[in-house]
């Protein structure tokens, strides 16, 4: 299978690389504002470069393709509507319309648990106690708390067009992910200690104890990630659908019920089950 990535060197297409690239199932194509130096972990992979609002090389990228998986966007919840619209507005219609003129079989869009952020900006931070019992899914009216999160959800709404109103792509998946990070940060502990290096709170201070208790429920490891990309290249039931995009945290607020009934997705990983940041990166390997 062909397979075109956009946004191939952020937090989520490094997952991706790091593990599906080797399966022969798959043969990838990269897509990315640039490339990486040989010395970067992630160099020496062969890249499309080109920014997601430029139709014609994405285009060009597209020919070919059996599967899009479209991660490249303005991906932060303080941006602006001039942040915004031209990758995530006008790059979402692009990768869209590159796939119907490419015959492109299916999309598998990044959309963001900031789709329904509202729900959390509500309820925070008793929502974070894993004895809160709002649970969230696919059928829960949609509540963006930015223009990120609005941006998604017009994602969302766009590929439910095509696939119903054009030829192509014949499926798109909408995954709302949650909290995926860099390999170094990819525990729940990690955003809480990126916060420690920055200087932004002390280790074990109330801050830097909500950030763990936020990341014990919305965590996707990147290879349970990686898993639910590939459940979504393996599918061929769905024509539009949405999933949440996250780990089995028994203290998330979003469902993987229906994940799990339709794609067979099946998390490996539990923010409960760690008690503290890994003591090495080694440590986040095993």
């Amino acid at each position: 299978m062909d397979v075109l990535v956009t946004g191939s060197y952020g937090r989520c297409g490094t997952a991706i690389i790091d593990h599906l690239h080797d399966d022969d199932r798959y043969e990838f194509t990269y897509y990315n504002r640039s490339g990486r130096d040989e010395d970067d972990p992630y160099g020496g992979y062969e890249t499309v470069i080109g920014d997601i609002a430029d139709y014609e090389t994405l285009r060009e990228a597209c020919t070919g393709q059996d599967a899009i998986v479209h991660l490249a966007a303005y991906p932060y919840t303080d941006g602006d509507w001039s942040d915004i619209f031209e990758p995530n507005v006008i790059g979402m219609y692009n990768v869209l319309e590159a796939a119907r003129e490419a015959e492109v079989d299916s999309v598998i869009f990044g959309s963001t648990n900031h789709v329904m952020g509202q729900y959390e900006q509500e309820f925070a931070p008793d929502i974070y106690d894993r004895q809160h019992e709002l649970v969230l899914d696919h059928t829960d009216p949609v509540r963006p708390d930015s223009y990120y999160g609005a941006s998604k959800s017009f994602g969302e709404d766009l590929g439910r067009y095509y696939v119903e109103d054009c030829a192509y792509p014949n499926r798109f998946y909408a995954l709302r992910i949650c909290s995926v990070r860099m390999p170094e940060y990819d525990h729940p502990y990690g955003d809480a200690e990126a916060g420690v290096e920055n200087g932004e709170w002390e280790r074990g201070s109330p801050e830097y104890e909500r950030e763990v208790a936020r990341m014990k429920a919305t965590w996707q490891s990147r290879r349970d990630f990686a898993h639910q990309i590939e459940c979504c290249l393996a599918d061929e039931r769905v024509e539009f659908d949405i999933f949440s995009g996250v780990s089995d945290n028994r203290r998330r607020w979003f469902d993987l019920e229906h994940a799990r009934s339709v794609l067979g997705y099946d998390p490996q990983d539990d923010g409960e089950e760690w008690d503290a940041p890994p003591e090495s990166v080694e440590q986040l390997s095993q």
